[in-house]
This record gives C-alpha cells, structure tokens and sequence, in this order.
C-alpha cells in the first residue's frame, strides 16, 4: 500500500457510463500479460461506500485479474438519483453493465450490502457469475423473522415518523459531517489505525454532491422497506457455484455468528473467520484479503477443468 499516492490514483481507469438515463461511475485495472487468460472480477462496495472503499484492492488483484468496481447508483460519484431503491435495483445495473463491458463470466467480490448484491446477481443471473466472495454479509429478512408479528405495526409506525422529511434532513447534514463519519468508522473498524483521513475523505466526498440529501432520504426509506433485500437463507440453497465467505469476529455492524448458520445452507460455501477484524476486511486487513481470494480463485482453477485451463494458458 503506497499512501502517498492519492486514491484516486489507486483505484485504476475511471469512467462514465450513462445507465437507464443515469451518470454512473466504474474503473477498471488490466494486468500486463495474459488478462484475456484470467476470470475478471467485479467489486461491489457497500452501504455509504464506494469505488475508493477499494483502493487497497484494485492494483494488488489487478496484476493477475482484469479488475472492475462499480459506485452503485446513488453512492460514491454516481448519480445520487432519487428512485425506489432495492437490492433488486442494484443487481441490474450489475447485470447491464456486465452484458456491456465484460459478457464471460466474472468472480463478484462484495462487503456488506455490496456481498447481498453479489449473492442475489449469482442467483438472478447465473449466466453471469463463476464464484461469489462475500465478506460481512447481512440478511434483511432477518429482522422480519426477530421482530414477533404483533409488534410488526409498531415498529412500521416508528419507522415512518423517523422517516418523514422533518427527521431526515437534519439527520442527513448530521451524519455527513467528518466528524460524526470518524465515529461511525469507529464502530465498524476493529483496528483504530485503519480509519484514516483518506478513508473519511472517501466516506465525506459523496454526500456533498448535488442531490444528496434526496437520494440519502430514498435510500433511508428503502432499507425500511421490508421490499428492499432478499433472504440469505432463501437464496444461498439454490446455488451451486463455489463462494468464500469471509467474517471479521469483531463486526459490530452483522453478527459474525451469522456466518457458521449461512455455511450450512450450501456445502459450496467456504468460511474464512478473521480474528480482529471488524465489518470491512478488505479495508482494514487488505493483505490478507487480497492473498485470500487469489488463493481461493487459484483452487478454483484446480478444481474446474475449464479455470485450470485458463489458469495455465
């Protein structure tokens, strides 16, 4: 890792693409030789994040990979539209810019909301994926099944008042302040050293653009939403392509008890546990991140006559 070169330096070739009408932002990192040869990958961030969540990852995975990362509609330098946001939502916009960019199949590498995104696009579009990572992953059927159904209306009602536009939009010009984004990371970081002011810089920048505080009031009322994800525990069944789920034990944000439940739901599903590590492994333990999943997509390729052939190209 080179800090004194700026992210934005890091992160490889960005560009614009105009998706459904919508300025979009993705970048891309090409390897010297063989990339033809190699499974591309496509990194997916999570809630509040974007493309710089990555700056750790990109040019390390990038000299063997062609490496992809999107901003998800509504975060980092994409267009902070205001639609009906979903996990559905994301997953086509995924979709479409792999049928146009990439059209062979791809290794999606997600955290958080970013690995829900990854998990339902494997299972919606298959054609598309080859192995799924997933660091942190969250399930927001969860919350449905732990609420008893008596309280389900009570707990809408709450919703709704903190979701009226006279509690977002002082809400919003809270949060988005460097200040209150340095506690937030508090949290999600186990190792304080990791939450630097590069890492606040890229959590800052997107709120500050025009239309916002907009798009932070759908977003809010999306995940509310009890039409907004899929059910991890719905969807990893049908699934039959290998996946690596990693967990920082220190994750405050999804319980990392989660993981060993999920694992039972699909034999195909690799667990890696990482003691003291909190909700962004790839941010906060990049080395062993990046080893981790070239040495899983490495096993892949002894494992699928087809990857091993590639691999060997």
């Amino acid at each position: 890792m080179n800090g004194a070169v700026h992210w934005q330096q890091r992160v490889g070739n960005q560009r614009d693409w105009v998706w459904r009408g919508w300025q979009t932002r993705y970048t891309y990192i090409r390897p010297i030789q063989n990339h033809q040869q190699t499974t591309p990958l496509i990194l997916l961030h999570g809630f509040g994040a974007s493309i710089g969540h990555w700056r750790h990852n990109l040019e390390v995975l990038g000299e063997q990979h062609t490496v992809y990362a999107l901003d998800m509609l509504g975060f980092g330098a994409s267009e902070k539209a205001c639609v009906n946001y979903s996990i559905q939502l994301w997953v086509e916009q995924v979709y479409d810019f792999w049928k146009t960019f990439i059209r062979q199949p791809v290794i999606l590498v997600g955290n958080s909301t970013g690995s829900l995104i990854s998990l339902a696009a494997a299972a919606i579009h298959p054609e598309m994926v080859q192995g799924v990572v997933m660091m942190s992953l969250p399930d927001p059927s969860l919350e449905q099944e732990a609420i008893p159904a008596f309280l389900h209306p009570v707990v809408a009602t709450i919703k709704n008042i903190v979701a009226s536009p006279l509690v977002l939009k002082p809400l919003f010009y809270f949060i988005r302040r460097p200040k209150f984004l340095r506690r937030w990371a508090a949290i999600a970081y186990a190792n304080p050293e990791a939450i630097t002011d590069e890492l606040i810089e890229i959590l800052a920048g997107p709120p500050q653009d025009r239309g916002s505080a907009r798009a932070f009031s759908a977003l809010f009322k999306a995940t509310i939403s009890p039409n907004f994800g899929l059910s991890v525990k719905s969807l990893l069944p049908t699934l039959t392509i290998p996946m690596l789920l990693i967990w920082g034990q220190k994750d405050r944000f999804v319980p990392p008890a989660l993981a060993r439940e999920f694992a039972r739901y699909n034999g195909n599903l690799q667990l890696l546990n990482l003691e003291n590590v909190g909700h962004c492994p790839h941010d906060e333990s990049p080395d062993i991140i990046n080893q981790a999943i070239l040495d899983w997509i490495i096993s892949l390729s002894k494992r699928d006559p087809i990857l091993s052939e590639l691999a060997d190209a």
